[in-house]
């Protein structure tokens, strides 16, 4: 039986990413140049990039073999997209033609994107593929240089960067060794926070309500005039956010990787702050397409999804949300198969009370009729303001206010702040430790979760015996009301729920109860 060779490469499906054979043969008969294996228009092209690649790098290309040439990309049910498989192809037919010596490829994996020069290019989800290798055993990892780094935050396999295919080939024939990359750190990078809380003059009960946001990883919906200060309000919240984990580090950059947006960053250091216009379609914010990319709400999974103007997004996009909201997932489902993209964000929505904006003003009438208004607030349906924690009116802040300098709740300073966050959420990861799959915050929990960690003082149980008797409340409501007041009692550092927590928490529902 003829000897195929065989190396391995990977597909990216949605963020993860599939192992992927590539075999060469080549056979008796007219010269062609077959690439088999349900592969996209990109990938066919490869061997027009593959051909003049091998000839400038001084190698035989393809097209002076007067013969057939067939590369398999398997499983050939997978379909193939993009021009990572350049690299595996290429030396696939160099070991098929025999013009390099015969190497062990068990244990390595390739990835690259060919130039016509022979160049190696950067390809998208480089640390997705580097993780999925370390994680099927794979010793090794072959990618281009621009990608090295990225790749090298897998710590448990070898990254090998190169420039070229010729140096590829050198190393592997043990000519001209490549050097390991080293492996990446990643540290939290304050450095992308334009907007300090403590730029914001005023509305000191907003900023402690973002507060507990920030603490417990709760949606938030702020309704006010225009101009109070609704839109800084949501840019400032990042500023008061703790620093990114390892884990969710790793988490971000795969999605922004998979994603191609790691061209100008390796890797996002930072919690992600969204923020798409009004007329983003469901596309755009669910994420999907003919080749399922990361919406917006994905590229914004631990961090923040502001969107402004909330009534003035479509219907079925904001409709969209529910399902992120409550799972912290997105499920994309298409005729072959469905993905799944992680969406465990913190929503953070602006809007005006009208459509003129000045509904209860005290300085401006409101033009608007009744039924306007009540046609305009009908925009949000009852089901996406119920998996909203926190409900926000921000009123104007006087003249007298704005001439003062800014302060912070308290007049703390927004490190302090951060520090009384990052305790905050230091608490609930202790919480949570034993609990299998991990979550990171009070928002996550589940009902059951909810009842099994949460513990009440006699005080606040039997004020909340009292709220269930005058409102009426929905199972999702009355949980929710709960976690709030779970993430009040950590910023008081309390192993209890008090009453205080759990009125400060009911009053922030009181909008969507009325």
């Amino acid at each position: 039986m003829a000897h195929v060779p065989k190396l391995y490469s990977a597909e990216l499906d949605g963020i993860h990413a599939e192992l992927v054979e590539v075999e060469a043969d080549l056979n008796v008969g007219l010269h062609s140049f077959t690439i088999v294996g349900l592969a996209d228009k990109a990938v066919s092209e490869a061997k027009e990039r593959v051909n003049s690649a091998l000839k400038n790098s001084g190698i035989k290309p393809p097209t002076r073999e007067n013969r057939k040439i067939t590369v398999n990309l398997a499983p050939a049910d997978t379909k193939k997209v993009g021009s990572r498989f350049d690299l595996p192809i290429a030396l696939a037919y160099l070991l098929a033609s025999e013009q390099i010596k015969s190497f062990d490829s068990l244990g390595k994996l390739f990835v690259g994107e060919l130039s016509l020069d022979g160049a190696l290019r950067p390809v998208n989800g480089a640390l997705n593929i580097a993780l999925f290798a370390a994680s099927q055993g794979f010793k090794e990892i072959y990618v281009p240089e621009e990608n090295a780094q990225e790749a090298a935050a897998a710590h448990t396999i070898n990254v090998i960067p190169a420039r070229t295919l010729i140096d590829v080939v050198r190393h592997l024939e043990g000519n001209t060794l490549l050097s390991p990359q080293p492996h990446s750190h990643l540290s939290f990078d304050p450095s992308h926070i334009h907007v300090q809380m403590s730029d914001i003059k005023g509305n000191q009960a907003t900023k402690r309500a973002l507060l507990v946001a920030a603490a417990g990883g709760h949606n938030v919906l702020m309704s006010g005039p225009p101009g109070t200060g609704k839109t800084m309000l949501a840019e400032a919240l990042n500023s008061i956010l703790p620093p990114l984990t390892h884990e969710e580090c790793l988490e971000i950059t795969q999605i922004y990787s998979a994603a191609g947006l790691t061209t100008h960053e390796p890797f996002i250091t930072h919690r992600p702050f969204r923020a798409p216009h009004h007329s983003a379609s469901l596309v755009s914010l669910m994420g999907g397409g003919s080749l399922p990319r990361p919406g917006e709400v994905s590229l914004a999974h631990r961090g923040v999804l502001f969107l402004d103007e909330l009534p003035e997004f479509h219907r079925d996009a904001i409709e969209g949300l529910r399902q992120p909201l409550e799972h912290g997932s997105i499920h994309i489902a298409r005729a072959r198969k469905t993905l799944t993209f992680p969406a465990r964000i913190m929503l953070v929505a602006a809007m005006n009370p009208c459509p003129c904006g000045y509904f209860e003003d005290a300085e401006h009438r409101c033009s608007c009729t009744a039924y306007e208004i009540l046609r305009y607030q009908k925009k949000i349906s009852g089901p996406l303001l119920d998996r909203i924690d926190i409900h926000l009116h921000v009123p104007r802040v006087p003249l007298e206010e704005l001439r003062v300098q800014a302060t912070t709740s308290s007049g703390e300073d927004d490190e302090t702040l951060r520090e009384k966050v990052a305790n905050a959420r230091a608490l609930q990861a202790q919480r949570f430790l034993k609990l299998h799959p991990r979550i990171f915050s009070n928002a996550e929990m589940s009902s059951k979760q909810t009842d099994m960690l949460i513990t009440l003082s006699p005080d606040a149980d039997e004020f909340l015996k009292r709220i269930l008797e005058r409102v009426s409340l929905s199972p999702r409501g009355y949980y929710r009301i709960l976690k709030v007041a779970r993430t009040i009692a950590d910023l008081a550092e309390s192993a209890f729920v008090e009453k205080d927590h759990l009125a400060e928490a009911f009053q922030y529902r009181l909008r969507t109860e009325e």
